[in-house]
C-alpha cells in the first residue's frame, strides 16, 4: 500500500500577530454595532500569529481582482517549486519518478492550472497526470490526499505529489462586514505544503481506507460570493457545531476498516478553529492532547486552509513519537460542509 511521506511546508516572512489583528480590528471597524463580540471571538481562535505573502498595509489595500490574481500567480511560481523540491527530497525521488500530481487551492485561480507550469518548470516528464481541485476549500487537502491514495491503489507501482498552496489574504474584503467575515480577517494566513505518496518503500503514513461525507442542506454555511471584487467568504455562525453531525461520520469510516476511531495513535485534524478541535475531541471521545499537532499548527500559523493537515502531519513527523504499527486518522472539514477522511498505520521503510 502507498505511503504518505515526510511534508514539506513553507510560510511566508510577513507575520501578524493576533495583538495587531485586535488593534487593527478596532481601528478600523470600531464603530460596527458588533465589535466587541467580534474582538472576543479573534482573541478566543487561539492564534498567536499569522503569516503573510505581503505587508499589511498591501493586504488591505484592494487594486481589484485582475491584480489579486496576477499576485497569485507571481508568488505561487516564486515559493511552491521549492516546497516541492523539499517533499521530493524527503520521499528520496526526483520529478521524473511522479505519475500524477494533485494540486489544491481555493485562494486563486490560473488556467492553465499550476501542474501545467510546475511540469514545465521543474522537469517532470510529459505524461505527468494533473488534478487540480478548486472548489472544496480547506477540505481539499484531505481529499487530495484521498485521490492520491485512489490513484495509487488503481496503480501500485505510482507516486504521487500533492500541493496546497493557499494565499489566504488575498481574499480580504474591506466591505464584508458580518461577523464571520471579520472573524476571518483575524483567522486564516498564507501557506503552502507539499507531499509525496509512494507507492513502494518510503517513511509513512501506509494508507488503508479512504471516505467523504457531507451534512445535508448546508452547502451554504461555508461558501465564496464570486463578485467582481473576488472571492468574498461567506461563514456561517452555525460551522463551529458541526463536529456532532461529522463525529459518526468518522467513526463509521473506522468502523469499516474494524477500527474504533477512539483508540487510535495518532489524528491529524484539520484546525478550523478551537471549538472544532474541542467538540470533535469530546465527541470522538479521544483527549485533547490528541490534537496537539493541529492546535500547534492553529496557533502558529491560523487556519492555512487545506494546508493545514498536511502542516500538521509534518509536525507529527518531527515530533518523532509515531512508532511503527501505530494506526491513526486524517480529517479534513470544508464547504459542503464536507468531510474528508483517512486510515492509515505509521510504518518505516526498511534500511537499505
Amino acid at each position: 500500500m502507498a505511503v504518505l511521506c515526510k511534508p514539506a511546508i513553507e510560510v511566508p516572512e510577513y507575520v501578524i500577530t493576533n495583538e495587531e489583528t485586535l488593534e487593527l480590528a478596532q481601528r478600523l471597524h470600531g464603530d460596527h454595532p458588533q465589535i466587541d463580540l467580534v474582538l472576543r471571538l479573534i482573541e478566543h481562535t487561539g492564534v498567536q500569529k499569522r503569516h503573510l505573502i505581503q505587508p499589511i498595509d498591501k493586504v488591505l489595500q484592494h487594486p481589484g481582482f485582475d491584480a489579486r490574481s496576477i499576485t497569485y500567480e507571481k508568488h505561487t511560481k516564486a515559493r511552491v517549486p521549492a516546497v516541492v523540491r523539499r517533499a521530493l527530497d524527503a520521499a528520496e525521488l526526483e520529478p521524473q519518478q511522479i505519475d500524477l500530481i494533485v494540486y489544491v487551492s481555493c485562494t486563486g485561480f490560473m488556467m492553465p492550472p499550476p501542474t501545467a507550469w510546475l511540469i514545465g518548470a521543474m522537469g517532470f516528464r510529459p505524461e505527468t497526470r494533473q488534478l487540480p481541485i478548486a472548489q472544496l476549500g480547506c477540505a481539499a487537502g484531505g481529499a487530495a490526499v484521498n485521490r492520491a491514495h485512489d490513484f495509487c491503489t488503481a496503480y501500485p507501482d505510482a507516486n504521487v505529489l500533492v500541493v496546497a498552496c493557499e494565499f489566504c489574504s488575498l481574499c480580504y474584503q474591506p466591505t464584508d462586514l458580518s461577523v464571520g467575515s471579520l472573524l476571518s480577517n483575524g483567522l486564516f494566513g498564507d501557506g503552502i505544503a507539499a507531499v509525496v505518496l509512494r507507492g513502494n518503500g518510503g517513511t509513512g503514513v501506509r494508507l488503508e481506507r479512504n471516505g467523504s461525507f457531507i451534512i445535508p442542506d448546508t452547502e451554504n454555511w461555508i461558501s465564496y460570493a464570486v463578485r467582481s471584487t473576488g472571492f468574498h467568504f461567506q461563514l456561517d455562525k452555525r460551522v463551529p457545531g458541526t463536529m456532532k453531525p461529522l463525529a459518526p461520520a468518522l467513526n463509521a469510516v473506522a468502523e469499516a476498516h474494524q477500527w474504533n476511531a477512539s483508540k487510535l495513535d495518532f489524528y491529524i485534524i484539520h484546525a478550523g478553529g478551537p471549538r472544532i478541535l474541542d467538540d470533535l475531541s469530546r465527541f470522538l471521545d479521544v483527549p485533547p492532547e490528541a490534537f496537539r499537532f493541529s492546535r500547534a499548527t492553529l496557533t502558529e500559523y491560523g487556519n492555512i486552509a487545506s494546508a493545514v493537515v498536511l502542516d500538521a502531519l509534518g509536525r507529527m513527523f518531527d515530533e518523532a513519537s509515531a512508532l511503527n504499527g501505530h494506526r491513526g486518522l486524517m480529517a479534513g472539514f470544508g464547504p459542503g460542509i464536507t468531510a474528508e477522511i483517512s486510515l492509515g498505520t505509521w510504518t518505516t521503510a526498511p534500511e537499505s
